[in-house]
Order: structure tokens, then sequence, then C-alpha cells
């Protein structure tokens, strides 16, 4: 895909919210947003391709390794988005202060960890959003590692890969895989603008029963 093309389907897509997403996604058959996904700094939507890390329980095998998280860091572009595969239900923090640090001077647009994070304080005071699943104080140290990042990962039942994109904000995380980002943006763009008309159309004074019964139930069979 074009570059120049490619950033301005993503500025697109900023304007968009995971719901009108996550019911394109659906409508392609492809995974919807993922649940239980929360903002825990800042309530900041965020849009961009995605850098993924994969996280492991444990300590590293062979001694010594990389702080988890670094290396995605310096590799990633401004605007980037970091997503963390931390699912295996070890409580500690897979991302915290001195990466948000990190993050926030490389111009990464924000994380996503499917796990715990902390120093969420100071995420707020630099106003850089992460998202996941919960808040601890409790370090990643002889509990979690970094086993790859680059890779292919698993968040909930949504495949990631690098270059994917990914679109969070209150509501819920979507990530949409590259090779359908035209055709999920132009659903996606589609039905925001049918729900801009039904809230049009209410505000007209038309019966909400009406006005949700004709359209809503069959919107997405329409896109077809």
């Amino acid at each position: 895909m074009n570059a120049q093309k490619h950033r301005e389907r993503v500025a697109k897509l900023r304007a968009l919210d995971s719901c009108s997403v996550s019911d394109a996604l659906d409508s392609l058959g492809l995974p919807p947003a993922v649940t239980g996904l929360a903002p825990l700094s800042v309530s900041k939507p965020i849009a961009g391709p995605v850098l993924t890390v994969k996280l492991c329980p444990g300590k590293p095998v062979h001694g010594s390794m990389r702080h988890l998280g670094t290396a995605a860091i310096e590799a990633a572009d401004s605007g980037d988005i970091i997503v963390i595969e931390h699912s295996a239900g070890i409580d500690c923090a897979g991302w915290g202060g001195v990466l948000s640090v990190g993050a926030r001077i490389r111009g990464i647009e924000g994380v996503i960890i499917d796990g715990p994070a902390r120093d969420i304080d100071q995420a707020r005071e630099l106003e850089f959003p992460v998202y996941g699943r919960s808040a601890t104080a409790r370090t990643a140290r002889g509990r979690a590692f970094e086993q790859d990042f680059g890779c292919r990962i698993t968040i909930s039942d949504a495949v990631v890969e690098p270059g994917d994109i990914a679109l969070a904000d209150a509501s819920g995380v979507v990530f949409i895989p590259r090779a359908h980002f035209a055709s999920v943006l132009d659903r996606a763009e589609r039905i925001a603008e049918r729900e801009r008309l039904m809230a049009a159309a209410l505000q007209r004074g038309d019966p909400i029963t009406e006005v949700v019964g004709r359209d809503y139930e069959e919107m997405l069979d329409a896109l077809d």
C-alpha cells in the first residue's frame, strides 16, 4: 500500500469509534472488538499501526535479557501503537512508568496490553494512553519476560500482526488486519453515517421505535 494512502486511511480511522469499526469487522466475518481492555491512564482515543510484543511467564532461560518493551520502543515510528500479549494470568505489570516516558518521547501513540500495567499515575501526568486489563503495582521481575517483539501475537480471540491497525477508545479495542483495512474502513464509515442519520431523524422528532426498527437490525446486511 502507498505510504501516503495508508496515512490518509489512518487519519480517517481516527474520526470513527470502536463500535462502528467492530460492526464493520463483524459484517466481514472478522473478529470484532476485544472487550475488557479499558483506558487505565487518560481516556484518549488512539489509532495507528501496530508494533507487537509477546511476554511469557517466568524468568528467561539464558539469564539477563533486555527489559521488556524497550526494543519495541526503539523500533517504533511516531504514531505507532505498541500492543502486548500478556495473557498468561500472571499478576504483574507488563508495562510501566519508564516505558511510558520512553514511548512518549518517541512519539508513540499509546500502548495496549492484554494484562496489567503499572505506574498509571505517571502515565496520566504524561498524558500517555495506556489501555489494559487492570492496574497493579507488582513488578515483572522474576515473573514475566519478553519472548519476542515484531511477531504474531494473540489478544483475546484476535490474531494481531505487526503492521495491522489498532483503534482504542472507552468502548473497546479493535484490531484491523492490514489486508482488510480499506474494506473495514469503508464499511465503518458507512455505518457511522447511517447512525448519524438515525440520530438526526430522532432530533427531527421521529419515534425511536420506527427509526431503530427500520434501520438498525438490518443495517449490517444492507452493506453488502
